[in-house]
């Protein structure tokens, strides 16, 4: 990882939702995506949070979560998460809004890679939105993507 940096190994364009989409729709998207977190931005394109499968899974609700593990940043559900999906709908409410993480953290295609795969160690974040100069989410960075620079080197 010396000297790349996060331009050079992140997924662009990433899929983004909104705070008004439907609860239901993100977790569609998450489950046949197989990603485990989506930026959520304003009608400017601006990030307002994060949802991820933890948002989803872990509140305080007591909605238990389907059986998962991760792989390369994949779900790999070990029971059928539909079973679930009315139970953690009901419990954590009706849209991304009410459920995302705020202020999530973020980094630019200029950090070094080295320095934001610290910080989400440090903070054990699995994804980082990349925003341009102006807020736009421009592309995500995730465990996995570290963990393949790390592979080709």
């Amino acid at each position: 990882m010396t000297n790349k940096i996060v331009s050079d190994v992140m997924s662009y364009n990433p899929i983004s939702v909104t705070e008004e989409m439907p609860l239901k729709e993100a977790i569609k998207i998450l489950a046949e995506q197989r990603i485990s977190g989506l930026p959520v931005v304003n009608e400017k394109g601006k990030l307002v949070g994060i949802v991820s499968e933890t948002d989803l899974m872990w509140q305080e609700s007591g909605a238990t979560p389907p059986p998962y593990i991760m792989l390369l940043d994949s779900v790999i559900f070990l029971e059928n998460p539909a079973r679930y999906e009315k139970e953690i709908h009901k419990a954590l409410g009706e849209t991304v809004g009410e459920v995302m993480t705020k202020n999530p953290l973020t980094t630019t295609p200029e950090q070094l890679l080295s320095a934001a795969a610290k910080l989400m160690h440090e903070r054990n974040i699995h994804r980082l939105p990349v925003l341009d100069e102006n807020g736009k989410v421009i592309g995500i960075l995730t465990r996995g993507d570290i963990i393949r620079a790390m592979a080709t080197e």
